[in-house]
């Protein structure tokens, strides 16, 4: 198994189709992460945090995250809908 180093080599990339999860900052400055079918995701206190999490969640291919470019805002649903019911 690749080590979760590889997975912070990830570039700044605008979204690629053939990555499963993107990640970015909302309009709060929280990490985003997102699936590309919006099945999986959360919110996180750091950049670090958002890469484990996307990394655990692909088995660690690198190829499969790729992050927002600078200046993209990437909202997470649940939050900005002010749903109270997030586990």
């Amino acid at each position: 198994m690749p080590s979760l180093q590889s997975a912070f080599k990830i570039e700044p990339l605008q979204r690629q189709s053939s990555a499963r999860f993107t990640i970015g900052q909302d309009r709060n400055g929280r990490w985003v992460v997102q699936d590309r079918q919006g099945l999986v995701g959360g919110v996180f206190i750091s950049e670090h945090a958002a890469r484990h999490f996307a990394a655990d969640e692909c088995d660690h291919h690198p190829e499969q995250i790729c992050r927002a470019a600078d200046g993209i805002i990437l909202p997470f649903t649940a939050l900005d809908r002010g749903d109270n019911d997030i586990h």
